[in-house]
């Protein structure tokens, strides 16, 4: 394992992407790269995008989320001071404020890379925090 890593919403989207195996597979290769961190935030929002764009049950994102739950090393809440550090990351940094909310969930969980496709590849977060695509050749 290569340290702690954040996974980001689109991350835990591809995990069981049905359409796009490539993605997929970086997704899975990310997921076994690292010890694993991933938020309430972040269930939320796949789980809003597997209702509507995928049209699943509520039964089956439940399982879903529970596998990602049983494979991660920690699934943080946001918190009170998770929003002030993402305020102060959205007027430093410019990315929208809910992906300045999992930025803040990363570099609280001590996390050295936040895997995503939203932002800049390759980018340092305070010199503590780096972004990588997996989704990209490095």
């Amino acid at each position: 394992m290569s340290g702690r890593a954040f996974l980001d919403t689109n991350v835990l989207i591809y995990l069981y992407s049905e359409n796009e195996a490539n993605k997929r597979d970086a997704a899975h290769r990310a997921l076994n790269s690292h010890d694993c961190v991933t938020s309430i935030q972040a269930f939320n929002e796949a789980s809003n995008v597997w209702f509507r764009k995928s049209g699943w049950s509520g039964a089956k994102i439940k399982e879903h989320l529970d596998n990602i739950e049983s494979v991660c090393d920690e699934i943080v809440m946001v918190q009170k001071h998770t929003i002030s550090v993402a305020l102060i990351l959205k007027e430093r940094y410019g990315y929208s404020y809910y992906d300045c909310l999992m930025l803040a969930s990363a570099l609280e969980s001590n996390c050295g890379v936040i895997f995503t496709e939203d932002m800049c590849d390759g980018q340092f977060i305070d010199n503590k925090l780096k972004i990588m695509n997996p989704f990209m050749d490095h």
